[in-house]
């Protein structure tokens, strides 16, 4: 197997890793393998909703990218202490090539002395707790296999990111989750970068450097991913609700009606001061904008929010809504 490699090892976007896939199965009848990291984000299946699977408000607080992937399958969170496994081959088989790619990656742990086996039909676990889920799709007669590999993931922002905001998540939850799960770090003491050596050491036995062209036509698919309609699909119209006490100002209870990315209504109730009409003074201005803090400041700009609301300034308005 070739292990695919970049001119530049610095990380890329998530998108860039997806569309590095497609170019490589694009490329011929080899088999291809590259593992990478990338900065915080929710990477969410084919066929999933998005405002029922992520947590769109903490990720836009915490600087959270969301991707849209092309395999189906459950969301998952990927930080830089999460290895991503990326394997391009040729197969029509869904469950053979899951079942020969999940057992190649367990043998390859067993050899680094850690205990794990395939479970189920796509994942990887160390007794009885999983370390790697997986996925799979065709395209250009290629199939596309991608996962996780848990090397010393974050797994409290990992379940608030993909966790709709409604749900509320106590400490009790986060273990049960905990014990569900495990990471490299825990069974091992080898280091992150000595483990993605003897991994790939362990799965190839070439090496394929990508040029610079190469590069740009993977930029060139990248930019497909990010594609708004791409991310948020057909989107039906979902309400979500948030509920606040600000010192000062009382009870919001903010109701937001969103389709893809854009609040189609809002509505606040609660026990605030109410100084003047609160649609065409606040509300009508934010209706139909994007459900991001730039879009919605800049629907509000020029507009004082506390000349509606009683004590309410503007930012903690948007702050609240978000």
């Amino acid at each position: 197997m070739i292990h695919v490699t970049l001119p530049d090892r610095s990380a890329k976007p998530l998108p860039f890793y997806l569309a590095m896939e497609e170019f490589l199965a694009a490329r011929g009848d080899d088999d291809y393998f590259f593992m990478w990291q990338v900065e915080p984000t929710v990477i969410i299946g084919r066929n999933q909703h998005i405002l029922t699977e992520v947590n769109i408000p903490y990720c836009l607080e915490h600087g959270i990218d969301v991707v849209r992937r092309k395999s189906g399958g459950g969301c998952v969170y990927a930080d830089m202490n999460n290895v991503m496994l990326s394997y391009v081959t040729t197969s029509d088989a869904v469950t053979t090539t899951f079942s020969l790619y999940t057992g190649m990656v367990a043998r390859m742990l067993r050899q680094l002395g850690i205990d794990a086996h395939a479970g189920g039909r796509n994942d990887i676990l160390i007794g009885e707790r999983k370390v790697s889920g997986n996925a799979f799709y065709h395209r250009h007669h290629r199939a596309i296999l991608h996962g996780t590999m848990l090397y010393d993931t974050d797994i409290s922002a990992m379940l608030q990111a993909i966790t709709p905001s409604d749900v509320k998540l106590t400490s009790k939850g986060v273990e049960s989750v905990r014990s569900r799960v495990i990471n490299i770090k825990e069974v091992c003491d080898i280091g992150l970068d000595n483990f993605k050596e003897k991994a790939v050491s362990l799965l190839c036995d070439s090496v394929l450097e990508l040029t610079p062209g190469d590069i740009s036509a993977i930029n060139d698919i990248a930019v497909t991913y990010r594609d708004r309609r791409w991310l948020y699909g057909n989107s039906p119209k979902a309400t979500c609700s948030v509920s606040r006490h600000i010192d000062g100002v009382g009870q919001l209870d903010i109701s937001i009606v969103l389709q893809a990315d854009i609040i189609r209504d809002i509505d606040i109730m609660g026990d605030f001061f109410l100084l003047g009409d609160l649609d065409s003074m606040l509300l009508d201005h934010i209706r139909n904008t994007g459900y991001t803090r730039n879009d919605i400041r800049q629907a509000l700009d020029g507009i004082d929010a506390s000349t509606v609301i009683a004590g309410l300034s503007t930012e903690k308005l948007i702050e609240t809504i978000l």
